[in-house]
């Protein structure tokens, strides 16, 4: 039997990967915009980092994880989010000795085991951000806005931004109590999820896509809000209009993981089968303590790739040519070969992306090999425009042909 790849994993082919390529190239374009600084974490953590991090309640921990003993009789999990990771290093290296805010960012995989289906995998891969160091709920807006810039700059449309508070422990935990008297009454109702929620994290049941007809009448977290929280939330609004990032506020939206204090936050958008959610995140004052840091506010986002591209497709979104060759080399002749050899290097030597035929096809064949390509130019060199010293550059849009000095070649395709 042949091997196949796991389930729930993807091969990223020549021909779409590029895709791949043209996002992530504006996800680190936007960041240096917004002076995010890349960080690059172990795929594998210690188990207990996600444990006291994301929450031992939540299903990620409780259902998702990836986790084995290594030969050391320590507890290993593959990161199912980025943020865990990302702040156990800012604590580790003691980034919070720096006297500026700390603003870093992330792209790369992640894992959970989750039922496939379109849009969720389990090996997915997430381009991130975290920005720790200060309360100012402008810096959310700055969260939410960069998070929106990306969608707009990698060509999609129709991607809505929904904002919530969740306040503080201790305002969830008295509008517990208000929630509990809620649900007890309909908990017989309930999906098998959120029935073994409801006593350990009844917020998540909110969330709950199954279950949102029966909590016409629940009573709203924004209604117990204290004065802090209310301040925070009001000041992320007038951010978010200076900005003209528009926003609905949905006050059900909680989000999977139990660090999020004030702001909670996700990206919506239609075309990828059930899932609507493209990407979130949110404020988390207390992480950095929880994982042994000194008490520093932070917040962040995780954007889902695999979502963006099929969003790109999905929309029928025209990228430019991703294939990026310049110019195509055809030699006619055994001298004209071998000096297409230094040729090809020289130009490559110049930053041009260049290609040839190394299969001894014939003309026709290497010029359907060129526009297959797409490229820019192809570029003609035969024995007697060697011994003349040029060679024939052909603009594969215009049409064009002439013959120009082979040692001006890479001035010529520059421009």
């Amino acid at each position: 039997m042949g091997f196949q790849k796991p389930p729930g994993t993807q091969d990223f082919l020549p021909g779409s990967v590029e895709r791949w390529q043209f996002v992530e190239s504006k996800a680190r374009d936007i960041c240096r915009r917004f002076n995010f600084r890349e960080i690059r974490t172990p795929i594998i953590e210690a188990t207990e980092l996600f444990q006291r991090g994301v929450g031992e309640a939540t299903d990620i921990v409780e259902k998702e994880m990836y986790t084995f003993t290594d030969r050391g009789n320590r507890s290993i999990t593959l990161r199912p989010e980025g943020t865990a990771g990302a702040v156990r290093a800012f604590v580790e290296n003691k980034l919070y000795g720096e006297p500026d805010l700390t603003k870093l960012y992330y792209i790369g995989p992640m894992f959970r085991y989750e039922r496939q289906q379109a849009g969720r995998y389990r090996q997915f891969h997430q381009f991130g951000v975290e920005a720790l160091g200060a309360v100012d709920p402008a810096l959310d807006a700055e969260v939410i806005g960069l998070g929106y810039m990306f969608y707009k700059e990698i060509g999609l449309s129709g991607v809505t931004v929904e904002i919530n508070s969740v306040g503080t422990p201790a305002v969830r935990a008295a509008f517990r109590g208000e929630l509990l008297g809620f649900l007890n009454p309909i908990r017989g109702l309930l999906c098998k999820d959120c029935q073994a929620r409801i006593d350990r994290n009844p917020l998540r049941v909110l969330d709950c896509k199954e279950d949102q007809h029966l909590f016409e009448g629940a009573p709203s977290i924004l209604d117990s809000l204290d004065e802090e929280s209310r301040t925070h939330f009001e000041g992320l609004q007038r951010s978010l209009t200076d900005m003209d990032i528009p926003f609905t506020i949905n006050s059900r939206l909680v989000r999977g993981l139990d660090y999020y204090t004030h702001t909670a936050f996700e990206y919506k958008a239609a075309g990828i089968g059930a899932i609507d959610t493209v990407g979130g995140g949110g404020r988390y004052n207390g992480l950095v303590a929880d994982i042994g840091g000194p008490d520093q506010p932070g917040v962040g986002l995780g954007l889902g790739l695999e979502r963006a591209v099929l969003l790109l497709e999905a929309q029928g979104v025209e990228l430019e040519n991703l294939n990026g060759v310049d110019v195509y080399l055809v030699a006619l002749g055994e001298a004209a070969e071998r000096e297409l050899t230094k040729v090809l290097q020289q130009l490559r030597l110049r930053g041009i992306a260049a290609e040839r035929d190394y299969q001894g096809r014939k003309m026709k064949a290497q010029m359907k090999s060129a526009d297959r390509l797409q490229v820019r130019y192809t570029a003609i060199l035969g024995d007697d425009e060697l011994a003349k010293g040029e060679i024939a550059l052909k603009d594969m849009t215009s049409g064009e042909q002439r013959f120009v000095p082979l040692d001006r070649l890479a001035d010529e395709i520059l421009g």
